[in-house]
């Protein structure tokens, strides 16, 4: 009935959709098995991509050659560029996107990607010979034979769903949960955890008063977040913004008595940074209010979005407590939130590759490693169908660096870390995050996707472009000299001393309030020379020059840093037999079994002097 896969995907929710998508451009033939075709890249809880750091990962999975960054170009309706005030390392992207859309438009780029076949039922085994994965096993008794395979199971592995008392089995609301795979893959000698998450009401848009809200608009010249010749938006949709109050938090606290994760009854890790509204009012019982940001979830449908009121308490709880919130008062609900349990497997037992250590062609991404996220999920699908990929056609892994991507970082951290709670990426994560910036993903990563086979010929073109045009006004900025006369009332009026003497226009955007646009605007040859180039290679220049000293601080360090990563452990080492390591570095190392020094360096519990002893037992 079928034939033998290259690849088979297991889940269809983002991490699924790009490792598919990857390893099918790349060349291989892909199965997705999805145990509803309806919900391909589902967006189980808010209606956005990207946010802070997020909004980076999105870019670098984009700069690669991913499909993540064009889908949310299609179909989002609002656009903000988050941090502006900030320095240009802490910009990110976001995105609010019609969910409806953004499904719609994914399935039919898989539909309409050569190499992809679908599969509707439930995954329940993966066939394992030999210690390699050769296919997978369904509900109907089914054998599918594949040489690689990746599983994406989202929350949906023993899931649980917690609304007050009531326990339902479910991997996101009105869908069963999946069975067998984790029972199996302990038996082969994997670790499993419980982790939780959580999803607010969703609300009649009809029935809200955003007159008493506060309204959040999009950029006035919104961005958009692929490389590629997408179309930016020419209308949006606002957002809004209210509060909750002591009131709301009251009549919550009436339900705690009913409350699954006051009353024990989750036992999965949650998450600090997106608290429950209830958690939210327990561990801060000092404020009187918490932000509430109404989200629509597409352009015509009613449907509201209410970020920032994750709950798993008795619905009638919930919706009464909605009606004290300004602008909330005729409220009516079309789903209460709840929260759910599922399996994880901690990711220290994968390779950087994401194949696992215990069964070889096999790979986990997205949930499953215990990452939270549509941002997260995409990336590492996209890096397992990249791996799974070339390990069949027995080409090396690709592994990003930490100095390389955002994507790197997430993996490293995950790997050599693990995580006790649902991962997210911040920028604070990233050591190198002024050179990891959403403006020149492209730079970084799309030769690298070129030479994957993943980002075409026209996307490699347009990057030398952008290279060879910033390198141009980068020349031209720091030759071009600017008299007093013509700059010193622009300088007095934007707070800044004026000069006394010719000063060349870099020198002038290194001052900290100074822009290009500024100049430009009072040196009409500056301007006119400007007009020629695209606006994405004028900003790259202009963060060049303005923070030159600092990035050529990190790549400095980033260099110093890589000198451990040239550093390979060959083989298989019993850290047991070496003395002088500390007793839990011994441990750490046995069970991450890193691949160079600087992967050991960075493993929790291995210290610099562990690495010391290391190095001199390896002879380096």
């Amino acid at each position: 009935m079928f034939p033998e896969y290259d690849i088979i995907v297991v889940g269809a929710g983002h991490a699924g959709c790009e490792a598919a998508a990857a390893a099918a451009k790349m060349g291989s033939k892909v199965l997705m098995a999805t145990m509803n075709m309806n919900t391909i890249a589902q967006m189980s809880c808010n209606p956005a991509m990207g946010g802070v750091a997020k909004g980076q990962i999105v870019r670098e999975v984009d700069a690669l050659g991913g499909m993540s960054g064009i889908i949310t170009d299609q179909t989002m309706i609002q656009f903000r560029m988050l941090n502006k005030s900030k320095g240009p390392a802490m910009w990110s992207p976001r995105a609010q996107s019609d969910r409806m859309r953004f499904a719609e438009a994914w399935r039919l780029t898989l539909e309409q990607t050569e190499n992809v076949d679908f599969w509707q039922e439930m995954v329940t085994g993966i066939e394992v010979e030999e210690g390699r994965a050769v296919g997978v096993r369904t509900s109907l008794g089914i054998t599918i034979r594949g040489k690689a395979v990746i599983l994406t199971n989202g929350t949906f592995l023993n899931g649980i769903i917690h609304i007050g008392e009531r326990q339902l089995g479910g991997g996101r609301a009105a869908e069963k949960s999946a069975k067998g795979l984790t029972e199996q893959l302990k038996e082969l000698g994997f670790e499993a955890g419980r982790m939780k998450t959580g999803t607010p009401p969703r609300v009649d848009g009809r029935s809200l008063d955003y007159s008493r809200m506060e309204e959040q608009f999009g950029d006035e010249n919104p961005s958009k977040f692929s490389y590629t010749e997408t179309t930016p938006l020419a209308q949006q949709r606002s957002c809004y913004i209210t509060y909750t109050n002591s009131e709301v938090h009251d009549i919550l606290k009436t339900g705690f008595e009913k409350s699954p994760m006051f009353q024990g009854r989750i036992q999965g890790l949650g998450p600090r940074y997106c608290p429950s509204i209830e958690d939210k009012i327990n561990r801060f019982a000092d404020r009187d209010r918490h932000q509430i940001f109404v989200e629509p979830e597409g352009w015509s449908t009613v449907e509201v979005y209410v970020n920032g009121f994750s709950s798993s308490l008795p619905e009638d709880v919930q919706l009464k407590a909605l009606r004290k919130i300004v602008g909330f008062e005729n409220a009516k609900m079309f789903r209460p939130g709840y929260a759910i349990e599922y399996d994880f497997f901690p990711p220290t037992q994968l390779n950087l590759s994401l194949e696992t250590k215990q069964v070889e062609n096999l790979y986990f991404a997205g949930q499953i490693n215990g990452t939270t996220g549509y941002e997260e999920a995409a990336c590492q699908g996209l890096m397992a169908g990249i791996n799974a990929h070339n390990k069949i056609n027995q080409k090396a892994p690709f592994i990003l660096k930490r100095s390389e991507a955002y994507i790197g970082v997430l993996i490293d951290d995950l790997v050599n870390k693990g995580t006790d709670e649902p991962y997210r990426m911040f920028t604070s994560r990233a050591e190198h995050r002024i050179l990891l910036r959403q403006d020149n993903a492209d730079i970084r990563l799309t030769k690298l996707g070129y030479d994957l086979g993943l980002a075409d010929e026209s996307r490699l073109k347009t990057v030398e472009k952008k290279i060879a045009e910033t390198a141009e006004i980068i020349a031209y900025l720091n030759n071009k000299p600017i008299e007093p006369g013509d700059i010193n009332s622009m300088l007095e009026s934007m707070g800044s001393a004026p000069i006394v003497e010719k000063q060349r226009a870099g020198q002038l955007i290194k001052r900290p309030n100074i822009e290009i646009q500024h100049i430009a605007a009072a040196i009409p040859a500056v301007k006119e020379y400007l007009s020629k180039f695209k606006a994405d290679s004028v900003e790259q220049a202009e963060i060049a020059v303005k923070y030159e000293s600092y990035i050529e601080k990190e790549y400095t360090m980033a260099a110093k840093m890589g000198e451990l990563e040239n550093y390979i452990i060959k083989d298989r080492i019993n850290y047991r037999n070496i003395p002088a390591l500390s007793a839990e570095a011994k441990e750490k190392l046995l069970k991450v079994q890193p691949e160079t020094i600087g992967q050991a360096s960075r493993i929790s519990g291995v210290s610099p002097a562990d690495i010391s002893v290391l190095m001199v037992y390896l002879g380096k």
